[in-house]
């Protein structure tokens, strides 16, 4: 969870106890980036450093755990993880490894970095590039004759991307692990709407709520395709006309064309989410966000009351520490052994500061 001056992530070990870390945030460069249309770029950037950080801490605890099940299974006689789970276990490591000295550290800041920008080559490479050599590909499969930079062939690219984010999604959704995350999705969108709508930060309040959530990082994403095709149609009609002879050099040249127009595309993406989820939340315009909402019930699930715990244990602290502050701040992680335990400690009591989804 992440709130204006404060971060936190919870995290559920087999045992049952909860791992928590949390911190103090500065807004400092937050203000400097609350300009429209840079706010979108800057709010991007910050999701996949935090998320990165994130994926990494629930990495460490997964390895605890399975380093204890392995040492039980030798004990026992047994195998341990298998070869796929092995290899599953060591790629998992390379990319979520923390290097340097822990989430301060300037290693770990600057591998944090270079992990972020992978992440961002790949969904470049998987989003961009091959829904528009899908579509060179459709073109010259079906004789249209359309021209890369032209409307129809920014369309028929919106339309693959459209549907390569789908049937990502939707494939991904049936590996057990990945509809656990979803679940995990669907609990902090019921914990935000809990909190948003006034009301106690209790499982019972948060089970009553939908897992839709107008602000959501999946309807982003589906805006971000139907957008491409308005801003290409405009990108391609006020760049000079590419005609090399060649589909192949063409499409890579428009491709090159068009990279230094992402972050443009994201800035008026958001912008317009900002606006929708505002406005359109509720009432007849409520159907501007129904292909969002739509995909939405493909990336999240009902989840249960324990992963609701989780959810709202996380922005518990989130909301104690954009409370406080600095104040009673320690650069170790904190360990409770359940969610009652959680609820007892006095300093996360607080339930009062805004929260956003991310």
């Amino acid at each position: 969870m992440r709130a204006p001056k404060s971060f936190a992530v919870v995290v559920r070990r087999r045992d049952g106890s909860l791992q928590v870390r949390e911190r103090a945030m500065d807004d400092g460069r937050r203000r400097a980036a609350r300009l429209p249309f840079v706010r979108g770029i800057a709010s991007l950037v910050e999701s996949l450093r935090l998320g990165g950080e994130a994926l990494r801490f629930s990495a460490e605890q997964f390895e605890k755990d399975a380093e204890a099940d392995d040492a039980a299974a030798r004990a026992a006689g047994g195998a341990g993880v298998g070869i796929l789970g092995a290899l599953g276990l060591a790629l998992f490591a390379l990319v979520t490894r923390a290097d340097g000295d822990g989430p301060g550290g300037a290693g770990g800041s600057k591998a944090a970095s270079s992990r972020s920008w992978i992440m961002a080559a790949v969904a470049i490479a998987f989003f961009v590039a091959l829904p528009q050599a899908a579509a060179a590909g459709l073109n010259r499969l079906l004789h249209l004759g359309l021209e890369v930079q032209s409307a129809p062939f920014q369309a028929m690219t919106g339309a693959l991307k459209l549907a390569v984010v789908v049937g990502y999604l939707v494939a991904i959704r049936r590996v057990p692990e990945i509809r656990r995350v979803f679940q995990y999705h669907g609990a902090e969108h019921k914990t935000i709407t809990t909190y948003e709508a006034g009301e106690a930060l209790v499982v019972e309040n948060a089970r009553r709520k939908t897992t839709l959530h107008a602000r959501c990082g999946t309807t982003f994403l589906v805006m971000v395709a139907l957008v491409s095709i308005l801003v290409f149609i405009v990108v391609g009609a006020a760049l000079p006309r590419i005609h090399t002879g060649s589909a192949l050099a063409d499409n890579v040249l428009f491709f090159l064309e068009k990279l230094p127009f992402l972050p443009v595309l994201v800035a008026v993406t958001f912008e317009l989410q900002r606006l929708f989820s505002r406005y359109c939340a509720t009432g007849p315009l409520r159907v501007l966000l129904a292909p969002g909402f739509l995909v939405q019930r493909i990336t999240t699930a009902e989840p249960d009351d324990a992963q609701l715990e989780v959810a709202l244990a996380s922005l518990r602290v989130t909301l104690f520490r954009q409370e406080h502050g600095e104040a009673g701040a320690t650069s170790d992680d904190v360990s409770f052994a359940s969610y009652e335990a959680l609820l007892a400690a006095p300093r996360l009591r607080a339930e009062t500061a805004p929260a956003r989804a991310a």
